[in-house]
């Protein structure tokens, strides 16, 4: 068996990762501080976007908390990475033990992946039960309470305050290297026996129960892994942001991360990452012209919110004519094969369970 056919399995990560190193390598030559940084975050939310795809995509099951998990994974790993002078500086309030925790850059991320996987276990076993509009609801009521907590633990987080002197240990080449891994990760999740199983439950749950698929130990398995990648992407964005609150945790932020995955395709982690590129590409021209037009101070006011408004009118024309979102569910393969795989004809977003 030659190279090539050994390779045909990982096609669309293969595929995915070439596009994201040129990109990275692209920025790196061109060495503009502005683009770098867009580049950055845009890597960042990638990660958060295929945590997210992890679950969603493959379930059916529409999830609000995934943003919250994210919030977990960003104070748990500034919790153990920042020096215990810069924790007396930042919280007064923090907890005596709290203070002498200190670990490098990528235990820190690990452990903070680890607590938000596991608080996702912990909260989430009873929810996976749940089905349509209930499951939705939930979720989003398991955000909401991650967010008072973080708000008003003010013995960890500093409650409503912004907590700053966090290291920048995120990198351009940092967020590139964590994003090729989530890639592969999210990908060969997808295609392994958890991954069919699950998306057996999205398609058809009375047919998946009929050959005895366990439906609730299979979305929570993949509910926690979710989580766990939000948790790398949360410690991500907090070591390179270096300065936040909770409320970068809460509804903003979770309305970006699904217009991305829902405006490429939910089904697919090829319409993860093409959702990503374009939201991020957009958002910036919209902020850009919205720049302009307050500095030619057209409006005597000011015009803000400009941005979100389109980007809001945007997901509704998506969710409208292209409910599947950009890639229908297909998945990109290398140039010269096929390019697309086959469309999913169901819509992912939409769970046909009792």
């Amino acid at each position: 068996m030659n190279l090539a056919a050994r390779l045909k399995p990982f096609d669309t990560p293969l595929t995915l990762v070439g596009a994201v190193l040129f990109l990275a390598l692209l920025t790196g030559l061109l060495g503009i501080p502005l683009l770098t940084r867009i580049v950055t975050v845009m890597f960042v939310s990638l990660i958060l976007v295929l945590g997210l795809q992890l679950y969603m995509g493959n379930s059916g099951i529409l999830s609000f908390a995934h943003i919250g998990f994210m919030g977990i994974g960003a104070y748990t790993s500034v919790l153990f990475s920042m020096t215990p002078a810069a924790k007396e500086l930042t919280n007064s309030n923090l907890y005596p033990f709290l203070i002498p925790l200190h670990l490098p850059f990528l235990p820190s991320l690990l452990i903070a992946a680890l607590v938000a996987a596991i608080i996702a276990a912990v909260l989430s076993y009873p929810l996976m039960r749940l089905s349509d509009a209930a499951a939705v609801i939930t979720t989003f009521a398991v955000l909401v309470i991650i967010h008072v907590v973080l708000v008003h633990w003010d013995r960890v987080t500093n409650g409503p305050r912004t907590l700053f002197g966090v290291d920048s240990y995120t990198t351009l080449w940092t967020s590139v290297i964590s994003c090729v891994i989530t890639i592969f990760a999210v990908y060969l999740f997808k295609e392994s026996r958890i991954g069919l199983r699950l998306r057996a439950t999205r398609d058809d749950a009375y047919a998946a129960a009929s050959i005895g698929i366990n439906i609730v130990l299979m979305r929570w398995l993949a509910f926690i892994a979710s989580a766990f990648v939000a948790g790398v992407g949360g410690a991500l964005w907090a070591h390179f942001i270096t300065s936040f609150s909770p409320y970068s945790f809460y509804l903003t932020e979770t309305f970006v991360i699904l217009a991305m995955l829902v405006i490429g395709g939910p089904s697919s982690v090829s319409g993860a990452v093409i959702g990503t590129l374009i939201v991020t590409a957009a958002r910036e021209v919209l902020r850009a012209i919205e720049n302009y037009i307050n500095i030619l101070q057209i409006f005597p006011g000011g015009f803000f919110g400009f941005t979100e408004v389109i980007m809001a009118i945007v997901l509704v024309v998506i969710l409208i004519y292209r409910p599947t979102g950009i890639m229908g569910g297909r998945e990109l393969r290398w140039p010269g094969r096929r390019r697309l795989s086959p469309p999913v004809e169901q819509e992912p977003v939409r769970n046909r369970n009792v």
